[in-house]
């Protein structure tokens, strides 16, 4: 089975509700997923938004999610939530939805999981998002990714 990542809010490829973007609700969006491979200890997970203006933004990262544990609810990005989060490029330990420029077209907001072969990502809780992904980097048994579109 492959490692697959969804939301029961939006299809891979479909606009992302108002409530999950940042002048609004902010709140995280409910994700899902299933097929990890054998040897997963744990996720980590990244959402970024590759259409920024100044290059890649990242609006959330979290480490160290169980192995055991195959969904993330809405709202449980807000921050305190028990979660490993680091601070996104806002400056927020947690989630903060898309918030494109006004008039800057469509961006892709990539929420990409990863499975990983071990249970802990060793981060200084100083870190910002993207050191996730480069600890992630070599733990990785498998990704997955789901694609929302947001513009304003």
């Amino acid at each position: 089975m492959t490692l697959t990542i969804s939301s029961p809010a939006f299809a891979d490829g479909e606009r992302i509700p108002d409530q999950y973007v940042r002048d609004s609700d902010n709140r995280s969006p409910p994700l899902e997923w299933q097929g990890e491979p054998e040897g997963t200890m744990s996720y980590a997970l990244i959402v970024e938004d590759p259409d920024a203006p100044r290059g890649t933004f990242r609006h959330w990262a979290i480490c160290d999610i169980p192995a055991n544990r195959h969904e993330l609810g809405e709202g449980e990005g807000q921050r305190g939530r028990g979660l490993h989060q680091l601070a996104n490029d806002f400056g927020n330990a947690g989630y903060d939805g898309p918030q494109p420029p006004r008039g800057d077209g469509p961006h892709h907001y990539r929420f990409r999981l990863a499975a990983l072969d071990t249970d802990h990502l060793d981060i200084p809780a100083s870190a910002r998002a993207d050191a996730v992904w480069n600890a992630a980097r070599p733990h990785i048994l498998a990704e997955a990714e789901l694609t929302g579109i947001y513009e304003r």
